[in-house]
């Protein structure tokens, strides 16, 4: 775990997602700012429209009702009157034409002189029954806007008609002085909406490393079917300290629900073991850590993720770095803490084997203390027959092998459980051999299949041995262990004349790594009484500790009744 894969580089051929969604948010501002753009123009020109029909219809009702006008029109010779008049207002309000007419339609004014006398162009209608209108209609100089009012005279009869517009023409070339301006909103637009995607796109780059979709969806299968097909537990916690993803294995390992079904939980409340939960929460580094659970040794390895930096590529051109600007390392720009990984691995077959060599070996050794002393005895026998000793000689020769004998029967007959049996006679050889005396008593009776035999070995065979090492180091060098099953529970009482134990720190003895003793080599210290205690917890019994004159440790165990076809060793199947 101490090198970190770098994830390889996409194919050229390929755009990056950032890349993909920066030319698409482009393209979508364009477009929205171009329908904008287009739709405030309409927009304008009609509102432009509208406001010159208003104006040219005010201009044409005053027109109507201005006196001059109405004595020119029944005058000999309208035109002669009003066409200079007309041309003065043309001249003088902001309108292409003023046309003053006969209720027939015959012009008395126009901007062109040869238009004069012949018939007007457009709806007169609603003139003619005495109403104001407003209408676009194509005349003689093109499309316009124009309002028509009639006139009338003292009798309230319409005597002519007044017609002022303003042609389209003269309309586009007003808007057009305002699209300049349209256009520089729109540009201001798109380039503003540009920058919002090129941050967003640089942002999506950074936290998709570059990938394209397709990209992406190969890798995530890929890692998927990798996480889950590892045969180590795999455990992914995020900055805040919550459990984000884990594996299969590791599901199994530490008792978690299915992979997927949970989702990112503070690892405090998950119910881990304390000592795994510190781990995870802490972030701190760890390589090849022994940590207990109820029933398994793990060992844990974790250090912290990070995110790769890529570097720029030549499919995305634009991204800014201001870390590597400043002159600091690939590294450093990279090191944002995400969080740790973790991997598990499950050591307690291992763990078990090692006990069993453990006690191969505490067998051996006793063995071959006990070769080197028969063979003593044997040349002491033959000597003794030699010199014509045989009583003697026959007393000597079976002394040791009723002392073994009494210790085998007191544990048959009370204890009836040959692994348990097997373990004693082994340290008993093992405490003649380091020069202790070790004292066991046993009362009552075991019922077969009671317990489990391997944890009943792994308590008692670890009490002892540091009980063996706390007594090698006093005067009296003496280890008392007692079993007494009665009232449905067996205890175990193991003491010794040692130092004793700090009773105030008794959380930290049995926490792993922890240990009673004082001195030896580090490596692989503090596992034992953390075996205890976590084989105590699988057989749901209780460990007290005492400091009198040495330590004394007491585990009281329940006692289940054998079932039908159960293993009598106690081992249950499957294990």
């Amino acid at each position: 775990m101490a090198a970190r894969a770098h994830p390889a580089t996409a194919p050229r051929g390929t755009y990056s997602l950032a890349t993909r969604l920066f030319l698409a948010q482009l393209l979508l501002v364009a477009l929205v700012t171009a329908a904008l753009s287009m739709t405030s123009y309409a927009t304008a020109q009609s509102r432009a429209q509208e406001a010159t029909g208003a104006r040219v219809l005010s201009i044409a009702e005053t027109l109507a009702n201005d006196p001059f006008v109405v004595q020119a029109v029944v005058s000999s010779d309208p035109s002669a009157r009003l066409q200079p008049y007309a041309r003065k207002i043309t001249a003088m309000a902001p309108v292409d034409f003023v046309t003053i007419m006969a209720p027939d339609r015959t012009r008395y004014t126009h901007p062109n002189p040869r238009e004069l006398g012949r018939h007007y162009i457009g709806s007169i209608d609603s003139a003619l029954a005495g109403h104001s209108q407003i209408e676009e209609y194509v005349g003689t100089l093109g499309p316009s806007v124009r309002a028509i009012a009639p006139v009338f005279d003292d009798g309230g009869t319409v005597v002519a008609m007044v017609a002022v517009g303003v042609t389209l023409q003269t309309l586009s070339l007003t808007q057009a002085a305002a699209l300049p301006a349209i256009l520089w909103v729109a540009f201001g637009a798109v380039v503003l909406g540009g920058i919002g995607s090129w941050m967003l796109s640089r942002y999506l780059r950074r936290v998709t490393l570059g990938f394209g979709p397709e990209e992406l969806r190969s890798l995530f299968a890929y890692y998927d079917s990798a996480l889950h097909s590892l045969r180590e537990g795999l455990v992914l916690v995020d900055e805040k300290a919550r459990l984000v993803l884990y594996n299969d294995q590791a599901a199994d390992l530490l008792g978690l629900p299915p992979a997927g079904a949970l989702k990112p939980a503070p690892v405090a409340s998950l119910g881990l073991p304390e000592t795994v939960a510190e781990l995870f929460a802490s972030g701190r580094r760890a390589a090849d850590e022994i940590h207990l659970t109820r029933d398994r040794i793990l060992v844990i390895s974790q250090q912290r993720a990070a995110q790769p930096d890529t570097g720029p590529t030549a499919r995305f051109p634009f991204r800014w770095a201001p870390a590597l600007r400043r002159g600091a390392s690939n590294a450093r720009a990279a090191s944002a803490y995400l969080g740790t990984v973790a991997t598990l691995r499950d050591h307690t077959e291992l763990q078990a084997l090692t006990g069993e060599l453990e006690s191969m070996k505490t067998l051996s050794e006793a063995l071959r203390a006990q070769t080197h002393e028969h063979a003593n005895r044997l040349h002491t026998v033959a000597t003794m027959i030699e010199l014509g000793r045989e009583r003697e000689a026959l007393d000597f020769a079976v002394q040791d092998r009723q002392e073994s004998q009494r210790l085998t029967d007191e544990f048959v007959q009370s204890i009836d459980e040959p692994f348990l049996t097997a373990l004693m006679i082994g340290k008993a050889a093992q405490a003649h051999e380091r020069g202790i005396r070790l004292t066991m008593t046993a009362s009552g009776e075991l019922p077969p299949g009671s317990l489990d035999a391997r944890d009943l070995v792994t308590v008692t065979g670890n009490l002892l041995d540091n009980a063996f090492d706390a007594a090698a180091t006093s005067e009296l060098r003496s280890v008392w262990a007692d079993f007494s099953a009665a009232d449905g529970v067996l205890i175990i009482s193991v003491a010794d004349s040692g130092p004793g134990v700090d009773t105030e720190h008794l959380e930290e003895i049995f926490r792993l790594g922890g240990s009673s003793k004082t001195g030896g080599p580090a490596g692989g210290r503090g596992l034992g009484l953390a075996l205890v205690r976590q084989a105590v917890a699988r057989l749901d019994g209780t460990l007290d500790v005492e400091s009198d004159g040495g330590a004394i440790f007491t585990v009281t165990l329940p006692l289940l009744p054998q079932l039908p076809g159960a293993d009598p060793s106690g081992a249950p199947h499957g294990r």
